[in-house]
């Protein structure tokens, strides 16, 4: 190479192998269609009745042989989809997990916790853990609290359908316009999870258990004052269940990351099962 030669800094040339690219992408599109046609084929089984009624016509009018069956065969129900695999769906583990009371308060947290355990999901396939880095009896409170509580708030969510279902995030937005049954009810749920708040916040600015917890549960005698979050021996001795469901399915939700969508887990499932 000559003194007076440069080398480009940019040059293009054809790329080798251009034919079997575009045989790997048809190959791409063509799957994409099959699973498509998959689909329809599978979905067929539960039709669904068209959503709008079709425009009146002659029997033997060719504008209904071929609209009827585009209609009936296109519009399926989501619920009867997801009614088809109901025992089919696996067992799923939801952990959720806090580290530090005072920056997490435990409020925050239960609300995630119920939240996840209002789902719309078989109950004896759904299991929720507390999993505390912190190892704080505060938390484990609020998470008592809170177990109560939720014998109230997961079937006030079932019976009227309410999202979400934090409780906090529900009393906070919820303008839709109630029915007189529900209204009456969400009054005395909203009682409720204001005492419990009030029971927690104010345990946790004492930073202390009450004693009529204490005595009550057991729980609390396995916390001493060495416990603190570098203590991570004494802490996985606390926070490691003996019984743990051990399901193919887990889902990790950190605490401040509420459900917004109870249908969530189900749909998803559904869709990688189909």
């Amino acid at each position: 190479m000559g003194s007076d030669e440069y080398l480009p800094l940019f040059e293009t040339r054809r790329a080798k192998g251009r034919v079997l690219y575009r045989l790997l992408v048809v190959c791409v599109f063509v799957g994409i269609c099959l699973i498509w046609i998959h689909r329809e084929v599978g979905l067929s089984k539960d039709p669904l009745e068209p959503t709008h009624p079709l425009p009146p016509t002659e029997p033997d009018s060719p504008s209904t042989e071929l609209i009827a069956p585009a209609v009936g065969d296109g519009f399926h129900s989501p619920k009867s989809e997801i009614n088809r695999h109901e025992k089919d769906l696996p067992k799923v583990d939801i952990f959720v997990c806090t580290a530090d009371p005072v920056i997490e308060p435990p409020v925050m947290v239960i609300n995630t916790v119920l939240s996840v355990m209002a789902y719309d999901y078989p109950p004896d396939k759904l299991s929720v853990y507390l999993s505390d880095d912190g190892g704080s009896d505060l938390t484990y409170y609020a998470l008592r609290e809170a177990s109560h509580f939720a014998k109230h708030w997961l079937p006030f969510c079932k019976k009227f359908k309410v999202e979400p279902r934090s409780p906090a995030a529900y009393f906070n937005s919820s303008d839709d316009p109630l029915d007189a049954n529900q209204s009456k009810e969400s009054v005395l749920i909203k009682k409720l999870y204001e005492e419990m708040e009030s029971r927690i916040e104010n345990e946790t600015k004492l930073a202390r258990i009450p004693e009529e917890a204490h005595s009550k549960h057991k729980g609390f005698s396995q916390w001493d004052s060495y416990s603190s979050q570098r203590d991570h021996a004494t802490i996985l001795q606390i926070r490691v269940s003996l019984e743990i469901s051990n399901a193919p399915i887990i889902l990790n939700v950190d605490c401040n990351m509420y459900s917004n969508n109870s249908h969530f887990v189900r749909d998803a499932l559904c869709f990688f099962m189909d």
